[in-house]
């Protein structure tokens, strides 16, 4: 297992991971197979979007946000519920192919990691899972 260490530096964002993945596919040497990607937060989560237009991960903050706020009135005492409530939604893992070393994703896709209530120091644990020789494959 590896870890990504992150740093945080908003209550609310979305950080892009494509390129940290990479550099951990790279040092480990992992070619084929499957990455499995967990965020062992309760206020943060993980997913795949479009990763061309940096508007889109603005708008998905900011859509969250807006149709859950903080101050809802939620009986969670520290306040963050509606960190809670975004991260169950968007999710805590990813599995995603990997190929040759490389990351298996759409021409406008990349990983990125939701956070809902920082800033916090946060980390992601990945998981390879190679794909058995076969040489009949």
């Amino acid at each position: 297992m590896e870890t990504i260490a992150l740093q945080t530096r908003a209550r609310e964002e979305m950080i892009r991971l494509d390129g940290r993945i990479a550099e951990v596919l790279r040092l480990r040497g992992w070619k084929d197979g499957l990455l499995l990607l967990f965020c062992p937060h309760t206020t943060a989560a993980l997913t795949v979007n479009e990763a061309a237009d940096p508007d889109v991960a603005r708008d998905i903050v900011a859509f969250l946000r807006k149709r859950i706020p903080p101050d809802e009135g939620f009986a969670h005492a520290e306040g963050n519920s509606d960190a809670h409530i975004k991260a169950t939604l968007i999710g805590p893992d990813l599995t995603l192919m990997v190929e040759g070393g490389r990351l298996l994703l759409g021409t406008w896709q990349g990983v990125y990691f939701y956070e809902g209530d920082g800033p916090r120091s946060r980390e992601i644990w990945l998981k390879f899972m190679p794909t058995p020789s076969n040489p009949s494959a």
